[in-house]
């Protein structure tokens, strides 16, 4: 269930299927205006760190043709854009798109079904997003499609620390912090189902498993700032 303005009822379960999508594009058209903001102080700037390390982890030569999906506010498109490469950037939001602050092509579309042609890019990235998608297998096949063979793919996200007090106070922190803040300086709905959606994401070894089911090789995981975020990074077969 949703409210008013189609963001979900944080008392309601997670929704789903088309559900999930139109949830998705209502909480960051919402957003948009201050997620930059918003992400900056409740990261304290990491996620400035994280994603210019997903673009380092991507490993492509310069000049590479690179797709950032749900680009956003065009975030890893600039990180890429100052590492050499060509990125275009692809989101679901009309409201992410306008905000954007990129000199890169920017695109409204799903990423389960991507305007690209098959073989057509080297490299694909995409920040904090796995758990907004509504099928995440269907998604690594579509990038497996759009990449050339020995293309390559770094997915930025949130994870959990695996040390037991790092992820106790990352639990109080994250389910916590995080929407008392962000309600205060955005929309408190939205940022109470940002936290809960990463139960979305599947078991680390699933994860992998089903990165390598799509075609990948060199299938790894990097682990971010003590665990709370993390970098998957994959070759295409």
């Amino acid at each position: 269930m949703t409210s008013a303005n189609g963001i979900p009822d944080p008392s309601q379960p997670l929704p789903a299927g088309e559900e999930k999508v139109r949830a998705v594009r209502s909480i960051f058209d919402t957003i948009a205006p201050r997620y930059d903001l918003v992400n900056r102080i409740l990261t304290f700037r990491l996620d400035v760190r994280w994603r210019k390390d997903t673009v380092r982890r991507l490993a492509l030569p310069n000049n590479s043709s690179v797709l950032d999906l749900a680009c956003g506010t065009g975030d890893l498109c600039r990180d890429l854009e100052t590492a050499g490469h060509r990125p275009v950037g692809i989101d679901l939001s009309w409201g992410m798109l306008a905000s954007a602050r990129t000199k890169a092509p920017l695109v409204h579309a799903d990423a389960l079904q991507l305007p690209v042609a098959d073989q057509s890019v080297d490299g694909a990235t995409c920040g904090f997003a796995l758990r907004n998608l509504t099928a995440l297998e269907p998604f690594l096949v579509e990038l497996a499609r759009v990449l050339r063979p020995g293309g390559r793919i770094a997915l930025l996200e949130v994870d959990s620390p695996k040390n037991p007090l790092l992820r106790l106070g990352h639990s109080i922190y994250f389910g916590r912090v995080v929407p008392l803040v962000g309600g205060i300086l955005s929309n408190r709905n939205a940022y109470r189902y940002l936290p809960r959606s990463a139960v979305y994401l599947p078991p680390e070894d699933d994860l992998l498993n089903a990165i390598t089911a799509a075609k990948f090789g060199d299938v790894a995981k990097s682990r971010c700032s003590g665990g709370i975020a993390q970098i998957l990074t994959a070759t295409r077969i």
